[in-house]
């Protein structure tokens, strides 16, 4: 069973590595940069990320004895961690980030850990056997680049992840599934203690090298908890995810269709969105809640499939009313809105 210690311990050791970092992004001049995106101003750190890191990394050699699934999962956090870190400090292209993050789940690959089946309501399998290799390499891709857009606001993909860490880490003792609680407890706490110094009034950001490894650890944490469940599958991460994976979806919808390239940043992702309507602080707890609600909507499916579909329906056609209201992906975009209409129109003629 899980050791409070493996709790306590990872957030005290981020929580003492954080001021140190700030005070390393001083030599490195490792600073965040001003621009018209940005909602900060000052000079602040944004390789809070290395707190992080080694506060999960060093819990890990005293709370856990890998086995191959899990050493493949820490090597490849690691690349993801060390390519953020450069992009941190000397900036890199896109597509560097993107061959880094291939790698990384072809390594995860190799040490055996990937989908081999998706498991949908009411008893429909599908079997990922041929294609496994190429839906693991996507699904990690797809995360972790998910995690990276959504960290945009003080506090926000860190608290984000705690939320989705804590969930998958409640669920996986149902499962009695304890090596997927202690991976995913020592994350999030390490996590926790960075937040003490990144909620806002942040003063020190995670960076690339934060959100590209925390990305990376969720995704191939989910695989290696679900690959083989009955009752748990990746429909529950997905849920979790629910966020970051709409506004990444989004984001590819709204750049294509303005003729732009995806990698292009703008200010139309939904944690600015709603910023501009309830303020950085609001916002933050807005985001992590509706996580939380997707985490329930996961307790629902379990105790109750129906159930938990329709909290799952409700959500997302919430969700949905406030991308077509904002214009989040283009101001032409209001298929529901639009259909409500029309119906009011024919029912007044």
């Amino acid at each position: 069973m899980f050791d409070i210690k493996a709790w306590i311990i990872p957030f005290l050791i981020s929580l003492a590595l954080t001021p140190l970092v700030k005070k390393y992004s001083i030599v490195a001049q490792a600073y965040a940069k001003e621009n018209n995106r940005t909602v900060h101003h000052g000079i602040i750190s944004r390789i809070g990320g290395v707190a992080i890191y080694l506060a999960f990394m060093i819990s890990i050699t005293f709370f856990m004895k890998a086995d191959r699934a899990i050493l493949g999962i820490l090597i490849g956090g690691s690349i993801m961690f060390m390519t953020g870190l450069i992009d941190d400090l000397i900036d890199i292209r896109p597509i560097v980030k993107l061959f880094f993050e291939l790698v990384a789940a072809s390594i995860l690959v190799y040490f055996g850990v990937g989908v081999e089946a998706i498991y949908f309501p009411f008893g429909i399998v599908i079997n990922f056997t041929l294609f496994s290799v190429l839906f693991t390499i996507c699904w990690v891709a797809g995360v972790t680049n998910a995690v990276n857009l959504i960290d945009g606001l003080d506090g926000l993909a860190g608290g984000i992840s705690v939320v989705i860490l804590v969930v998958i880490g409640s669920i996986s003792i149902i499962e009695r599934r304890f090596d997927v609680m202690m991976l995913t407890f020592i994350l999030a706490s390490s996590v926790l203690g960075f937040l003490v110094y990144n909620a806002h009034p942040a003063s020190i950001f995670m960076g690339d090298c934060g959100s590209l490894f925390l990305g990376f650890m969720i995704s191939s944490i989910s695989l290696l908890g679900f690959k083989s469940s009955t009752a748990m599958t990746l429909a529950l991460p997905i849920l979790l995810l629910g966020l970051p994976i709409i506004d990444t979806v989004s984001a590819i919808l709204r750049r294509t269709l303005k003729k732009k390239r995806f990698m292009e940043a703008d200010k139309s992702h939904l944690h600015h969105l709603l910023m501009n309507q309830f303020g950085h602080r609001n916002t933050v707890v807005i985001m992590c809640g509706m996580t939380a609600l997707f985490g329930f909507s996961a307790y629902g499916y379990i105790l109750n499939e129906g159930m938990g579909i329709l909290v799952m329906l409700f959500l997302l056609f919430l969700v949905e009313l406030f991308i077509e209201k904002s214009g989040m992906i283009s101001e032409k975009y209001h298929p529901i809105i639009g259909l409500c209409r029309r119906i009011k129109r024919k029912l007044f003629q």
